[in-house]
C-alpha cells in the first residue's frame, strides 16, 4: 500500500486504534452527511502519476452528449406534467471503462487492494465488499471536458467510492443533497425544487483535490458535477463495489455509458434482481 499516505490513513492495519478512529470518523460523517472526504489519501509522491495516468487514458472515453433526466428513464414515460422526470438536462460527461485502464495504474492497484477494500467496507458498516464483476463499469475514469457537466442524478449503487485525479481550472464542483429520497419514498417535490433552482437549501458543495478519497451514499442523494470551465478537463476515478459477488450492470445502462455491451451483460440481464422499486 505504498501509494496511500498510511501515516495519516493506516488502512493496512485493521483493528489498531488509529484504524478504528478513522473508520469511526468516516461512519459518523456518512450517517450524518451521506459523504466523507479523506483529503490527501494518496501520497504526494504519487499525485503526478495519478494525474498522468488518467490523462493518458482520457482520450479513450466514450462520448455521447445526450439529453437525459434525473432518473435516466425514457422521456416518453407515462409521467405527470409536473414530474421531475420531465425536466431535460444535457449529460456531457464520459467514461473510460475498466478494460481500457492499465492494471499497473495507481487507481487499479488501489481498487483491487484487499486492505483498501476491507477499509471501505468497514467505513460503510458492511461485513465485506466485492469488486464489481462487470468488465466495463467495475473501475472507470469519469471525464468532464470544458463546457460540459455531469447533471443531477442518482447512483445505481447505494454507495460510491471515488477520487479526483485531475482538477479543472474552474467549475466542476461536486454538489449533492443527502438523503433527499429513501428506498420507500421518491420525494418528487423536493427533487423538482432542486432541479429548477426553486429551493437549493438541501444542496451541499464540496471542494475536492487530486488524491482525496470520497466515500458517498449516492443511491438516495441527488448529486451532480457542475459545468467545467477553462482549458483543463475534470478527471475522477470511480471504484465500484457490491455487497454481493457477481454484480454486472444492465444492458441499457451499459450501452448508454460505454457505447457497447459484452456477453457478460447479456447473460446477467436474464437473471437481474431489483433491490428496490425506485423509478431508476
Amino acid at each position: 500500500m505504498n501509494i496511500v499516505d498510511t501515516a495519516r490513513y493506516p488502512v493496512d492495519e485493521p483493528g489498531n486504534d488509529a484504524w478504528e478512529n478513522l473508520v469511526s470518523r468516516a461512519r459518523t460523517e456518512l450517517r450524518e452527511l451521506g459523504c466523507c472526504v479523506l483529503p490527501g489519501f494518496i501520497r504526494p509522491g504519487s499525485w503526478e502519476a495519478l494525474r498522468r495516468e488518467g490523462a493518458g487514458v482520457a482520450p479513450l472515453a466514450y462520448y455521447d452528449v445526450e439529453e437525459t433526466n434525473v432518473y435516466n428513464i425514457a422521456f416518453d414515460a407515462d409521467l405527470p406534467a409536473d414530474h421531475p422526470g420531465r425536466i431535460i438536462m444535457q449529460r456531457g460527461n464520459a467514461f473510460v471503462p475498466r478494460d481500457r485502464i492499465p492494471t499497473d495504474s495507481v487507481i487499479h492497484r488501489l481498487y483491487t487492494d484487499p486492505s483498501f477494500v476491507r477499509f471501505v467496507a468497514a467505513c460503510f458498516e458492511l461485513p465485506e465488499l466485492h469488486e464489481l464483476a462487470d468488465p466495463l463499469s467495475g473501475l472507470v475514469l469519469n471525464v468532464v471536458r470544458p463546457g460540459m457537466e455531469h447533471p443531477w442524478h442518482f447512483d445505481t449503487n447505494e454507495f460510491t467510492v471515488s477520487m479526483l485525479t485531475q482538477e479543472p481550472e474552474e467549475g466542476g464542483v461536486f454538489e449533492y443533497c443527502p438523503n433527499i429520497r429513501s428506498a420507500g419514498a421518491e420525494n418528487f417535490d423536493a427533487v423538482r425544487s432542486v432541479l429548477t433552482d426553486a429551493d437549493r437549501s438541501p444542496v451541499r458543495a464540496l471542494t475536492l483535490r487530486p488524491g482525496d478519497l470520497q466515500l458517498f451514499k449516492g443511491r438516495y442523494a441527488l448529486h451532480r458535477v457542475s459545468a467545467v470551465r477553462g482549458a483543463t478537463s475534470r478527471h475522477s476515478a470511480i471504484f465500484a463495489y457490491s455487497e454481493r459477488p457477481g454484480v454486472i450492470g444492465s444492458v441499457a445502462r451499459t450501452r448508454q455509458l460505454f457505447g457497447r455491451v459484452l456477453p457478460a451483460h447479456l447473460d446477467a440481464e436474464r437473471n437481474a434482481v431489483r433491490v428496490d422499486q425506485l423509478l431508476d
